[in-house]
């Protein structure tokens, strides 16, 4: 083995090791910031519940309809319930099974 081949591969593992670590610091800078986002808007929503509490509204009220505009954003096809065909029953009206009969 060359020295000059070890030395050069040592030194692009370093490179790609500090690559690697700088995009896991960028990564975890996002993932922080994000969370900073998320706590400040669930103070946000706490002080809102509060001053509405405070006006003799119903905070519960509003919390439901966050949550309705937050589900709607995120699923926008609606869900149709299905109609369920007129059955007759399985044994007659005078069936009782603790009869014995």
């Amino acid at each position: 083995l060359e020295p000059d081949m070890v030395v050069r591969r040592q030194e692009a593992l370093a490179a790609a090791r500090l690559r690697m670590q700088e995009e896991l610091n960028a990564q975890a800078e996002r993932y922080k910031e994000k969370q900073r986002q998320l706590e400040e808007e669930k103070r946000r929503q706490k002080i809102a519940m509060w001053e509405s509490m405070q006006e003799g509204k119903s905070y519960k009220g509003n919390l439901k309809l966050n949550q309705q505009e937050v589900e709607s954003g995120a699923s926008t096809s609606s869900a149709v319930p299905k109609s369920k065909p007129n059955k007759k029953p399985l044994r007659g009206g005078g069936y009782n099974p603790l009869s014995g009969e």
